[in-house]
């Protein structure tokens, strides 16, 4: 992907630390404080509308309980997330891996029509390919928590311009490889604007931060 058009820092589920994660108070606060990134999750409840949830449990963030993708939206709208302090990743309910990710594929497309379109990533590898087979054109990124060897392979089968990974997997020399292949980076969770600017330096191209007052949008690696 050539023409890149994402920012090099990203608002991590929304307002990072300063409010409810994936929630639109959280958006707003990201937006505030500048950003014109944010990250969230995309989920799919049990009756197949798409709502905003990292874990598949409620009891963390909210005042509900049980798996969130089994309960139908009427039941979701009761549960409490706001006050609670707590790319689109598609973030499946385990065993919804192809519907979730064709189902925010196509809400996608519909929302950011005539717009930059949103990076979907994820680390289930069904859900990245039925968004690819339900809407080819939206721009993917795979999503890796530990280092594979296979990334080449996997990022060209998925038609992924993108690959995200923990910070901490990451040195110079990774970095070059992964530039080399024409993948362009992203790295997730960075909080020290030290750690952030290193990363910058080498050549990754967007930073998922919960310190967004400290890591801010104008964030360089001077």
């Amino acid at each position: 992907m050539s023409n890149w058009p994402y920012p090099r820092i990203v608002a991590h589920r929304g307002g990072g630390k300063l409010a409810p994660e994936n929630t639109l108070a959280a958006i707003d606060v990201g937006a505030k404080y500048g950003h014109k990134m944010i990250e969230f999750d995309a989920k799919l409840s049990k009756d197949g509308e798409i709502f905003l949830l990292h874990d598949d449990n409620l009891e963390r963030t909210s005042n509900g309980w049980g798996v969130a993708g089994e309960l139908n939206w009427q039941d979701l709208l009761r549960v409490d997330a706001g006050s609670w302090y707590g790319n689109i990743e598609i973030k499946p309910t385990t065993g919804t891996g192809p519907l979730t990710g064709k189902m925010v594929a196509l809400a996608a497309r519909e929302l950011w029509a005539g717009m930059t379109p949103p990076l979907l990533s994820s680390f289930e590898i069904d859900a990245l390919e039925a968004a690819q087979q339900a809407v080819p054109e939206l721009p993917r990124g795979l999503l890796l928590d530990e280092w594979r060897d296979d990334w080449r392979e996997l990022t060209a089968r998925l038609g992924c311009v993108s690959i995200h990974l923990n910070h901490k997997l990451l040195d110079k020399a990774r970095v070059m490889q992964l530039k080399d292949a024409g993948l362009r980076i992203l790295v997730y969770t960075v909080n020290k604007p030290q750690r952030a600017a290193e990363l910058l330096r080498w050549g990754v191209d967007c930073i998922c931060t919960d310190a967004i007052d400290v890591i801010g949008p104008n964030f360089t690696a001077q």
